[in-house]
């Protein structure tokens, strides 16, 4: 990486709880490519003043996460469709002052959807209802998926995702019978729920894919029980990858290959 200089372009994250993931991945990028950028995660109690901070400043980009996807929607000058279709943005551009908002989340899933030659005509199981939840439902509604299902406990949120989107939604899981099963819940992820499968046996013997949006691990409960049935799988981990090589291109103009994503991912995700 360059010594710090005048010249140095800074982007930045935004979240209650910060990590180096997004840190790691960009910087390890920056020194790669040899580029005067440098990245750097924070929180804040603050948006509006943060906000404030990234036009004085100059600040090139911003990630944002929760909980400040929606509300600093006020904020910015420009909403891209992918920030629109959902009323959530993870990413923020500096140009000049004006600042324009997308959400990467969306079109990584969207992306991968297309990749994995998912069939729109398949029946959908999701389970969740919360911000993730939300550009998950819209990639899927997106790319045509007419019949999907919601499981959710909370009602209002789960109901109202539904309602959105032209969905149904369920209190408890239906019979199996799905061809696409989808996590979009911390069931898995590392901490208290890592031991925990995100869906019955049933479910998973039932479906012909198997999407975790779980990152950390990759190889969460669900995916290896997936990959265990015969399954094919999209994981977290190809969800945060892709969604941050969004983020860098838009921040430096520089398109990565999918090495470079998979190299800056793996690295993005050591101990």
């Amino acid at each position: 990486m360059p010594i710090l200089n005048k010249d140095m372009q800074v982007c930045m994250s935004l979240a209650a709880r910060p990590s180096n993931i997004g840190t790691r991945f960009h910087n390890y990028l920056y020194d790669e490519l040899g580029l005067n950028f440098i990245y750097k995660a924070f929180t804040t109690t603050d948006l509006e003043g943060a906000v404030r901070g990234i036009r004085a400043l100059g600040i090139r980009g911003c990630s944002v996460s929760m909980p400040f996807k929606e509300a600093i929607i006020p904020l910015v000058d420009v909403m891209e469709p992918s920030a629109l279709a959902i009323e959530s943005v993870n990413t923020v551009v500096n140009d000049d002052g004006v600042l324009t908002a997308s959400n990467t989340d969306y079109e990584a899933v969207a992306a991968l959807l297309a990749e994995h030659r998912v069939d729109p005509a398949q029946r959908v199981l999701l389970r969740g209802s919360g911000g993730m939840a939300k550009a998950v439902v819209a990639a899927f509604r997106g790319a045509g998926f007419d019949d999907l299902t919601i499981v959710a406990r909370n009602e209002t949120a789960g109901a109202s995702l539904a309602e959105k989107y032209g969905y149904t939604w369920v209190a408890a899981d239906p019979e199996p019978g799905f061809d696409v099963i989808v996590n979009v819940t911390p069931l898995g992820m590392r901490g208290e729920s890592e031991h925990v499968t995100a869906f019955a046996e049933e479910h998973i013997a039932a479906a012909s894919t198997v999407f975790d949006v779980v990152a950390f691990p990759s190889e969460t409960p669900l995916i290896v029980a997936a990959r265990a049935a015969g399954a094919a799988v999209i994981t977290g981990a190809e969800v945060i990858a892709l969604q941050a090589a969004r983020q860098f291109e838009r921040y430096t103009g520089v398109a990565l290959t999918a090495d470079q994503v998979a190299r800056a991912s793996e690295f993005s995700r050591a101990e």
